[in-house]
């Protein structure tokens, strides 16, 4: 009876022999470590040139933004160079009525004085002159606690008065806040009474401000 052959032990595989010079294969790898450099080099100008892009693509938006931000600053500085005469048109407009306001608000309504002091006169006297001065601009609501006008009336009698009754007369005339006899001389016409009185702004006219309220 043949015995069974006893299976072979290899250990390691089939040598191998590198017949090529040293110089080859130094040559081989140092190749092969350029090239590994060339791919590196290439890949991290990749990454440069896509940065670049970016950035420069990013400044060009920003500029575009840039650009058309002037342009619409540019614009409105000729719509407000346009505006203003305009502006200038409505302040003049502004000064003339204020300027207006404090010349009209003190208008006097002479007609209404005149005749309110003659009606209240005793008999036999005349109002023969009067000078009287406006006060200021109306500021409140209640026109009878402000000063509206103020001066002398110059009344006139052919017969002797007592200038006491013509100033309790002129007392009760509507509107008068106050009334002092201030000096009475006599002539050869007759009689004369120098009478210092004080309206208050119900002598104003008020028509600029009945105006300004329309």
């Amino acid at each position: 009876m043949a015995l069974a052959a006893a299976p072979a032990l290899t250990i390691g595989g089939a040598p191998r022999v590198n017949l090529l010079p040293r110089a080859v294969t130094e040559r081989r790898q140092r190749a092969g470590l350029l090239r590994k450099w060339v791919l590196g080099l290439v890949a991290a100008l990749g990454v440069v040139l896509v940065a670049t892009g970016g950035a420069y693509a990013l400044q060009l938006a920003a500029q575009q933004r840039l650009d058309q931000a002037n342009a619409d600053t540019v614009t409105l500085i000729g719509q407000v160079a346009a505006l203003q005469p305009v502006n200038a048109k409505l302040k003049l407009e502004s000064e003339l009525g204020d300027y207006r306001t404090q010349a009209m608000g003190t208008d006097l309504a002479w007609a209404t004085l005149v005749s309110s002091v003659e009606s209240a006169l005793p008999a036999d006297t005349v109002l023969a002159g009067f000078t009287l001065v406006p006060g200021g601009n109306p500021v409140g609501d209640d026109p009878a606690l402000e000063v509206g006008a103020a001066g002398e009336l110059t009344i006139t009698s052919t017969t002797p008065t007592q200038i006491v009754d013509i100033v309790r007369a002129l007392r009760t005339v509507p509107g008068v806040l106050s009334v002092d006899g201030w000096e009475s001389t006599t002539d050869t016409i007759g009689y004369s009474y120098l009478l210092r009185i004080v309206f208050d702004q119900s002598a104003y006219t008020g028509a600029y401000a009945e105006e300004v309220a329309q």
